[in-house]
């Protein structure tokens, strides 16, 4: 039976309506995994030296920052990882046993990304161990459970990851607990090294994290076994509704109309408040580069700026059209102009913008040079990116559906060959802009022109407005058959 599912999934790849693009996704995936797992390879091999060189013990080291690298996965998969999407309705009419099916769908999420590329690092460390004459069957215990606690984290996220709250307690106390040890009240390290040390040096400690393997995957099987029932998964909840005061925005005629719709959609759907969560996230991305004064005063400046102000425009303006695709085809027949749809788009990666600017401020800490920099990103990013994100639209045709977060299996991500061209100048520009500025030696000039880049946008909106609704258009029917295609 298993053979026949993956004959399905087979099918399903090379029969899509978007194949070409999925094949490209491929491909590009495929360079990337292989990328970045060279670089896990080198990390394996280079930080048992680079440890000892430091004048560590490597093997304890490691142990007493494993947590933070457990945790740090956790929420990495929590927003990147896809929960496994499995074409259910038809097969539980068929003579095909429950658990079979959840089996599969689960069984799909050991052989992802997350899992295998932390392979990379860790079978290349174990075996500079071995080499370096390390107890072999300690180093042997202690990789299986390393291996056995990143399952457990790849269950764990497939049962939280419709809860908000419960991500939200979790992510609090890892800042928490990070701020604790960075300002020497309380270290959890102290506690934690010495269970992921025992794995080598007791190897009966292993039975611990693989019993915790089989009592996680066993509750997570009985957890989705009970919703795989036609009842479960074809009944739509009814849930009491909850009206929203937006009646002020009734003054913008049919601006206002797309505005509330979008609010909505932000404030009451898991997938579309996850883009609200990233656009916090990216507003502390300039701390990965501000704080470094090898990045400061060069043109790393502008590209971290970039992402500071404009998390939510990228996040939510990708998406675009695709967050409508439920219901596409019925607005397509509505006396409505793709104008004032676009529009009401645009001013809302507009406002995301401008408020991603204010809470910015706290750059000035750093210096009034980077936060000028953040304004004139934040310019350049409404007057010229939030453009270009609307032209990339027009070629996404892969449906959001709404309701997969609420199921068991669901999720899907829009991506296509030419989003990815139309993106390369959203980041280039400022950054060739402000080495402009540099070259000049006067970095005041390359911030100038980054925001007068945007303010061109701004005054010939019209016109851009006008070729981006013939480019909708042209792609209108394309996306409509895109958007019909769920599988």
């Amino acid at each position: 039976m298993i053979k026949h599912f993956l004959t399905l999934e087979w099918k399903a790849f090379i029969r899509s309506a978007s194949f070409k693009t999925n094949l490209v996704f491929k491909i590009f995936m495929a360079l990337g995994f292989l990328y970045f797992a060279l670089i896990f390879v080198a990390a394996g091999f280079g930080a048992f030296y680079g440890l000892k060189k430091a004048g560590l013990e490597p093997l304890q080291a490691i142990n007493k920052f494993l947590i933070y690298y457990l945790f740090g996965d956790l929420m990495l998969r929590y927003f990147f990882q896809k929960i496994p999407t499995l074409t259910i309705r038809p097969l539980l009419v068929l003579p095909i046993k429950k658990n079979t099916i959840v089996n599969f769908s689960l069984g799909k999420t050991v052989l992802n990304y997350f899992n295998i590329t932390h392979a990379f690092f860790f079978i290349p460390f174990s075996i500079i161990l071995l080499v370096n004459g390390y107890n072999a069957l300690g180093v042997i215990t202690w990789h299986i459970g390393i291996l056995s606690i990143i399952l457990c984290i790849n269950f764990l996220n497939i049962l939280i990851n419709n809860k908000d709250v419960l991500f939200g307690i979790v992510a609090s106390i890892v800042v928490g607990l990070i701020a604790s040890q960075y300002y020497k009240l309380f270290d959890i390290t102290v506690y934690t090294q010495p269970f992921f040390q025992g794995l080598y040096e007791h190897i009966w400690m292993v039975i611990l994290p693989i019993v915790s393997l089989l009592l996680i995957y066993f509750f997570t099987f009985n957890f989705f076994k009970k919703d795989l029932t036609l009842d479960e998964r074809l009944h739509i909840k009814k849930n009491l509704a909850t009206s929203e005061d937006l009646t002020w925005l009734n003054q913008f005629g049919t601006l206002g109309t797309f505005l509330k719709n979008d609010i909505k959609l932000l404030r009451r759907n898991k997938r579309a408040k996850t883009t609200l969560y990233m656009s916090v996230f990216f507003l502390f991305y300039g701390l990965i580069f501000f704080t470094v004064d090898t990045y400061k005063g060069g043109v790393m400046q502008a590209f971290a700026s970039v992402f500071v102000t404009g998390g939510f425009l990228i996040n939510f303006g990708q998406f675009v059209p695709s967050w409508d695709s439920s219901y596409y085809q019925l607005m397509m027949t509505q006396s409505i102009s793709y104008k004032e749809y676009l529009n009401s788009k645009w001013w809302l990666m507009v406002i995301g913008t401008a408020i991603s600017m204010v809470l910015a401020s706290f750059y000035i800490y750093f210096g009034w040079e980077i936060y000028l920099t953040i304004l004139a990103a934040g310019i350049y990013n409404i007057g010229f990116n939030s453009f270009l994100v609307l032209l990339t639209g027009a070629y996404t045709r892969t449906a959001i559906d709404l309701e997969s977060a609420k199921g068991a299996f669901g999720d899907k991500k829009a991506f296509n060959f030419k989003t990815l061209l139309f993106s390369l100048p959203q980041l280039l520009i400022p950054i060739l802009l402000f080495g402009l500025g540099m070259l000049l030696n006067n970095i005041t000039i390359g911030l100038c022109c980054i925001a007068l880049f945007g303010i061109l946008g701004l005054l010939f909106k019209s016109q851009l407005f006008s070729m981006i609704e013939k480019i909708y258009k042209k792609e209108k029917y394309n996306a409509i058959a895109a958007y019909k295609q769920k599988n």
